[in-house]
C-alpha cells in the first residue's frame, strides 16, 4: 500500500515539474503570449503548432465564465477530485492504475497551479490536420487524458478474478 502511494506521488511529482517546466519555457523562454503562434511541424496536411491560449475554463474550455470566483472554484474542485484519487492511489492494485492515477493527479495539480498564479491555465499545443484543429492542451491535460484512458482500460480489460474482493 505505502510502496503503490510512493510510486504514483513520485510519477505525479515527475509530471507536475515537466508540465511546469514546459509552461515556463512556453512563458518565458519562447514568449509565445506576445507571439502567438509558432508553427513547428508540417507533414502534409498535419501539422504541430505552438498557439497560446488561456483557458479559463475546464477541459475544452467547458465553464469559462469570467467570474472573478470562477477560477478558484475550479482550482478548489479539481483539489477535491485529486484527494480522492490519493486514496485509491493509496489502495492500488496494479502498476498500470498506479501510474495512471499518479498522471491523473500530477496532471491535475499542474492546472491547479496554473489557475491560482494566472486565473486559467497554460495551453500550447496545437495538433491539426485537414483543416481540422484539435483542442490546444498542455503536458498535464496529456497526462490526464493518458491517465483517464489507462484507467478505462483496465476497467474494461483486467480479468474479474484478478480484481479485489469487497470488504
Amino acid at each position: 500500500m505505502a510502496s503503490t502511494l510512493r510510486t504514483g506521488l513520485v510519477f505525479a511529482a515527475i509530471l507536475l515539474v515537466a508540465d511546469q517546466a514546459s509552461k515556463y519555457w512556453i512563458l518565458e523562454v519562447v514568449n509565445l503570449p506576445e507571439r502567438r503562434n509558432i508553427p513547428l511541424l508540417e507533414l502534409g496536411p498535419v501539422g504541430l503548432d505552438l498557439t497560446m491560449v488561456w483557458n479559463r475554463g475546464v477541459t475544452f474550455g467547458l465553464f469559462s465564465g469570467e467570474g472573478a470566483w470562477n477560477h478558484l472554484i475550479l482550482a478548489a474542485l479539481a483539489l477535491v477530485v485529486a484527494g480522492f484519487l490519493l486514496r485509491w492511489l493509496a489502495r492500488s492494485e496494479t502498476r498500470l492504475v498506479t501510474y495512471a492515477l499518479g498522471a491523473v493527479i500530477g496532471g491535475a495539480i499542474g492546472n491547479v497551479i496554473d489557475r491560482m498564479r494566472f486565473g486559467a491555465v497554460v495551453d500550447f499545443v496545437d495538433v491539426h490536420a485537414w483543416g481540422w484543429h484539435w483542442y490546444v492542451f498542455n503536458v498535464a491535460d496529456a497526462a490526464i487524458v493518458c491517465g483517464v484512458l489507462a484507467l478505462v482500460a483496465d476497467a474494461l480489460i483486467r480479468p474479474e478474478s484478478k480484481r479485489k474482493e469487497a470488504p
